[in-house]
């Protein structure tokens, strides 16, 4: 093919494409779906040298406990977790505690069978499922994601969470809204199976904070990301010292140019002479 003829089918081609999204864009706009709507927030782990608060990601941890694991697992983490340095750092009875009042199954015991027992602080959190499919007959087809990673996993990470949870609104006028789904203006296409899950007086805090939505989304929101990221606050000590170390490492070879180019200038100078 000449030259002049893939020019043209690649410009044609390219013609096409932007015809293509366009016509995409104006569907999605026809029926509201524009970009979702995910503000920044005001995070106490934000780099670089961010931490976690500690009463925040227990108050999390307690939302997820009383209101998420019912349909949400998180696989990837033991309720030992809960105790380690980095995250909620619950006391070592509380750990134990927390994990006593989740039944697991256990087993074969001597008689062949399974059987359900307490928790230890070794077990993986409990699964609200036993299988995908019992899943998707308890919510309505939709299988609900594990949210151990979840906050890596979406892009806008707590913020992302946080708008969901506080995102569910009524429909606007027009809005094509399908039959057991709910409207969510951070969600792409704006349309999500999982009813509202958060709303105020849900959960009993014990440490007096405000029992309402916003407090529930932000401090889930935080929980899920240590999740995600248990190592973060080791990571930034870990930037930090390196920053350190190259500023420092920056000011002595600085210093030494100057001291070898200043020896150099002072014998040019006195060959001059």
């Amino acid at each position: 093919m000449k030259p002049s003829l893939v020019a043209f089918a690649a410009a044609l081609a390219l013609t096409f494409a932007h015809a293509g999204v366009s016509l995409a864009e104006d569907a999605s706009q026809a029926n509201g779906n524009h970009a979702p709507e995910i503000g920044g927030q005001s995070w106490s782990f934000t780099p670089p040298f961010g931490t976690f608060d500690r009463a925040q990601l227990q108050r999390g941890y307690q939302v997820y406990r009383d209101v998420c694991a019912n349909c949400h697992s998180m696989q990837l983490l033991s309720y030992r977790n809960l105790g380690e340095p980095g995250g909620p750092q619950f006391s070592p009875n509380a750990v134990e505690v927390l994990a006593s009042q989740v039944q697991v199954t256990d087993g074969p015991n001597d008689k062949g069978e399974m059987f359900q027992r307490p928790a230890r602080p070794s077990d993986h959190f409990r699964a609200p499922f036993a299988n995908d499919q019992l899943a998707r007959n308890a919510n309505g087809g939709a299988l609900p994601p594990d949210l151990s990673v979840i906050a890596k996993a979406r892009e806008g990470g707590p913020d992302y969470i946080y708008a969901l949870l506080t995102g569910y609104e009524k429909a606007p006028p027009g809005f094509d809204l399908a039959p057991g789904m709910h409207y969510n203006a951070a969600f792409p296409g704006h349309q999500i199976a999982m009813p509202p899950p958060l709303s105020d007086g849900v959960v009993t805090y014990t440490d007096g904070t405000k029992p309402t939505l916003d407090n529930y989304a932000r401090d889930v929101s935080a929980y899920l990301m240590w999740a995600a990221e248990p190592k973060l606050e080791e990571r930034h000590k870990t930037g930090a010292r390196v920053m350190i170390f190259l500023i420092v490492f920056l000011v002595i070879m600085y210093l030494a140019k100057r001291a070898v180019w200043a020896g150099l200038h002072h014998r040019d100078a006195r060959r001059a002479t």
